[in-house]
């Protein structure tokens, strides 16, 4: 009996280490604006972020690149369309789902980078 209670002990005991180490992997696998873009965004608001794609097209995405819409647009805004999507001039899912508050604000930093 009590061999038996050691070794479920120290079954669970590998298992609980395992998930933290895989939890652990997880937050240092930490993935850069510019991959984030390339995986999120970049099927339809384009590599260079003009929206020429097919799918951007399709959806109306927005030309990241029009000077005009960065003066108008919040920082604010650009993370509220990222995390909650648009379904104004085009349709644009929302992402909060996919990444967290920190990804997203590297986000804005990165569109308005495009800025033509």
């Amino acid at each position: 009996m009590m061999r038996t209670c050691s070794l479920t002990f120290l079954m669970v005991l590998v298992l609980v280490t395992c998930f933290a180490v895989s939890a652990n992997q997880r937050k240092k696998k930490q993935l850069t604006a510019a991959q984030l873009y390339t995986r999120q965004c970049a099927s339809c608001h384009g590599a260079d972020g003009r929206a020429k794609t097919s799918k951007g097209k399709f959806s109306h995405a927005r030309d990241l690149t029009d000077a005009k819409w960065h003066e108008d647009v919040t920082d604010e805004r650009i993370f509220n369309s990222i995390m909650n999507g648009r379904n104004v001039r085009g349709n644009m899912p929302a992402f909060s789902d996919k990444l967290n508050e920190k990804e997203a604000d590297s986000l804005v930093n990165l569109v308005r980078k495009f800025k033509g």
